[in-house]
């Protein structure tokens, strides 16, 4: 560390505009530093404690401009055990589904942050003492196999510093390792935004408890390289036309004498509404609107993702939770054409709803499970499909009659910020994910300007 105890401090400033638009600026052996905040009190607090540390005649690092109680205290605190901290922060505050996204994140990160160290795990029960364990606040306590208990041994001893990640290969190596799933197969572009939404949100975490002066990813200028891997569009290749869709839809009547019939509504949702399967889980006689002809309208509130009972505090398979990406109380109207209110009229004059108002669940009345109804899908598929598009991606899993759904109304031309509305994305994202969906319909386009321009 190269050391200076020439240290000057200047007044918090603002620039209006900004995020965080109060700026600390203090210089230390000729370099300045800069540190925003989001409020006064908050650059004052910090800068109050630079000048504490001056006083007490410490010595302050040239390149951080941090004094050396500060430093010290950063390297005390390893990239393990401030993820494990930062679980037992957000564990209360945040839904089950975002608790496995929490983990998912810490353990690739944590997996690609350790230093060469004797005796270390196989990968996969690396991740698996991470995943299920240690970044399980749940089952942190409970009775852990041999094997976990030795690769947490190990993963403790073997961590790098936390500060590592102020340093540019620390930061850029733990953004690679958000590019990739758990298994070293490539990541989609919003599983890495949502992962590295989760990390920033750790760095930050470690400014707010002065384990790093500020957040590395902070004017970053990094992205993800074709090594890394990560894609982003939808494949046209799995999304099926309108016509098979069809030809599925009728295939899930008879995908099962009981069970089948029973489903034909649940993936016609999940492609006419676009919605989400763990909303149609969820859906309730009250959210719909049923009109004898016509479109009707489905006013959506809420979501049961399968999570896992490990995950939720109430030790339910599912989490009740609020639509994604919304406040708890927030709905989402969605129209919906002719063919899904008579599907959904037929569904419920044929078998009912369930006490609590739900129009799906199993026959004995439970919450209807993935496993469950992806093998009915599954065997609608070997029905429906020829041999070729069986073998091939084509709606090989039910998530992918939403991207149909989204991508029938794009292409219909309805404006991308009101499908966007209805299928509960952003614009940015669903330009993002449906790129090669749209421009696989350029003729679409190009015969609708020849019209425009009379030829």
């Amino acid at each position: 560390m190269n050391k200076s105890y020439d240290v000057r401090f200047w007044n918090v400033t603002v620039k209006k505009g900004r995020k965080r638009p109060y700026a600390l600026r203090w210089r230390v052996g000729g370099k300045v530093q800069t540190k925003p905040f989001t409020t006064q009190e908050l650059a004052n607090s910090y800068k109050s404690e630079l000048i504490q540390a001056a006083r007490r005649g410490e010595a302050f690092d040239i390149e951080s401009g941090l004094p050396e109680s500060m430093i010290r205290a950063a390297l005390s605190v390893s990239w393990y055990q401030h993820a494990r901290d930062y679980v037992d922060d957000r564990w209360g505050k945040v839904s089950a589904k975002q608790r496995i996204s929490i983990a998912e994140t810490l353990t690739a990160v944590t997996v690609a942050l350790t230093a060469n160290h004797k005796g270390a795990p196989d990968s996969e029960t690396l991740r698996n003492a991470l995943r299920r364990w240690e970044y399980n606040k749940n089952r942190r306590e409970a009775d852990q196999p041999a094997e976990v208990a030795a690769a947490l041994n190990w993963v403790r001893k073997a961590s790098v510093p936390l500060a590592d990640l102020a340093e540019f290969e620390g930061i850029t190596l733990a953004l690679g390792a958000c590019a990739r799933k758990l298994d070293g197969t490539p990541a989609a572009a919003s599983y890495y935004t949502r992962r590295r939404r989760v990390l920033y949100n750790v760095l930050k975490y470690a400014v707010q408890r002065k384990r790093l002066a500020s957040n590395p990813i902070d004017g970053l200028d990094w992205k993800p390289t074709e090594e890394d891997g990560v894609w982003e569009e939808v494949d046209p290749a799995v999304v099926p036309s309108p016509r098979q869709m069809t030809e599925l839809l009728t295939a899930v009547s008879y995908a099962g004498p009981r069970r089948g019939p029973r489903m034909v509504a649940f993936f016609a949702c999940v492609y006419y509404a676009m919605m989400r399967p763990g909303e149609v889980v969820s859906l309730r006689e009250t959210d719909c609107e049923l009109p004898a002809t016509g479109w009707g309208r489905l006013m959506l509130a809420s979501s049961k993702p399968s999570v896992g009972t490990e995950w939720t505090d109430s030790g339910e398979y599912h989490d009740d939770r609020g639509l994604k990406g919304r406040n708890r109380r927030a709905k989402r109207p969605v129209p919906i054409p002719p063919e899904l209110v008579r599907i959904l009229r037929d569904h419920i004059n044929r078998y009912g709803v369930a006490p609590d108002g739900r129009l799906f669940r199993t026959e004995r009345g439970g919450v209807l499970l993935p496993s469950g109804y992806g093998r009915t899908w599954h065997k609608a598929r070997t029905l429906a499909l020829t041999p070729a598009e069986e073998a091939s991606d084509l709606a090989r899993r039910p998530y992918d009659l939403r991207h149909a759904g989204v991508s029938l109304r794009l292409n219909a031309g309805v404006p991308p910020t009101q499908v966007a509305e209805w299928a509960g994305h952003s614009v940015e994202v669903l330009l993002k994910i449906y790129a090669k969906v749209i421009a696989g319909h350029d003729h679409v386009w190009e015969a609708r300007i020849d019209d425009a321009l009379g030829g």
